[in-house]
């Protein structure tokens, strides 16, 4: 089994605020992506909700999802959602690009077919990558300290 990426503590600051059962959601989803692909980049940000981008590069451009933790609530986004194949009409959201699944428990992404969603994001984003990038499997905070 690969070990865990550590939580970024400038992320673990603000994720111990939350409630334990938003807090579990989002660390066993989290986990659940970077078991699909742990070359990912992380890219922490604390704006409107707290989220957790994963990222093919160190660019958000790249990003194939997204944990964005609210205050009741976890969603699983998709950076291109509306450029998915979503066969089983998983996604929802009205946005021009951006798609989510709501998550309230495990069943809710722990399935073949969030998981064949989730790679179909990963190749997605490999292809439309602009250039290849040697940032691989990095955390990177974007969150302001106050």
């Amino acid at each position: 089994m690969i070990k865990s990426r550590p939580i970024h503590p400038d992320f673990q600051f603000l994720l111990a605020l939350k409630d334990q059962e938003l807090r579990d959601l989002f660390c066993d989803l989290r986990e659940y992506i970077l078991e699909l692909y742990p070359e990912s980049n992380e890219l922490l940000y604390h704006t409107h909700a707290l989220t957790a981008v994963f990222s093919i590069s160190d660019k958000l451009t790249d990003a194939f999802c997204m944990l964005p933790i609210y205050t009741n609530h976890v969603n699983l986004g998709f950076n291109k959602g509306t450029l998915l194949k979503d066969p089983n009409k998983l996604l929802t959201g009205t946005g021009n690009l951006i798609r989510h699944i709501d998550v309230k428990q495990p069943k809710d992404y722990r399935n073949s077919k969030v998981k064949a969603l989730i790679k179909e994001a990963i190749a997605f984003a490999i292809k439309d990558m602009d250039k290849p990038t040697k940032s691989v499997g990095k955390t990177v905070s974007k969150i302001k300290k106050k």
